[in-house]
């Protein structure tokens, strides 16, 4: 009997799961849409400055880390010059010296994130989710592993992010992340994306 009981837990457990996935990628598609409707003449506008103020793509693609740790191509606005080193910006030696004329303005605006609607659309992200890593950041592949992060899909804004963003170290980001893995709902992430708004328009937790 227990054994049974048990398993049917399991069952119903994996469902809930399922279903709470399944909810959060038609509330992604909805809302990418519609942000991207909303937005498209602001996208259009920022893609001409990139273009007319620095030579170079309008799109910066960066490879990162996904779900289970899979590799796929990011896009952002490009705001830092075409002879950048391939490194987290952190770890650049005066980060400012890369930066395009409005690089900075779209960094500290999170215009610069804007193209990654499309890996929304595409599935490789998520509105709410662990930041992705850059392919060559071991040392945080490696805690999220640990943690269990790798197996959720990475996201444009996380936990994480509201309560730091650039700020924090790595392994507070992981705790961050984990936590974010135990408690995850529509709710919650209706939450974070509000927090994150307001962090935008306080510009709070960008350091360049």
């Amino acid at each position: 009997m227990g054994y049974h009981a048990g398993m049917i837990g399991m069952c119903m457990l994996r469902f809930e799961v399922e279903a709470g996935v399944f909810l959060k990628r038609c509330f992604d598609l909805f809302l990418a849409l519609m942000v991207t409707l909303g937005l498209a003449p602001l996208m259009v506008f920022v893609a001409l400055m990139v273009r007319l103020t620095s030579p170079g793509p309008i799109f910066y693609w960066s490879d990162r880390v996904g779900k289970h740790n899979r590799i796929f191509k990011m896009p952002k606005f490009r705001s830092m010059r075409i002879d950048t080193p391939a490194v987290a910006t952190h770890l650049l030696n005066n980060p400012g010296q890369w930066l395009t004329p409005i690089g900075s303005f779209l960094r500290k605006t999170s215009l610069d994130e804007l193209p990654q609607l499309w890996s929304i659309l595409k599935g490789d992200m998520s509105f709410v989710g662990p930041r992705p890593a850059l392919f060559n950041q071991a040392d945080l592949i490696a805690m999220r592993t640990n943690a269990g992060v790798h197996e959720l899909v990475p996201g444009l804004t996380g936990w994480a992010q509201v309560n730091g963003r650039d700020e924090l170290p790595i392994p507070d980001k992981v705790k961050l992340d984990a936590e974010y893995l135990q408690r995850r709902s529509i709710g919650f992430d209706i939450w974070i994306l509000s927090l994150t708004l307001l962090k935008v328009l306080h510009r709070d937790g960008v350091s360049h």
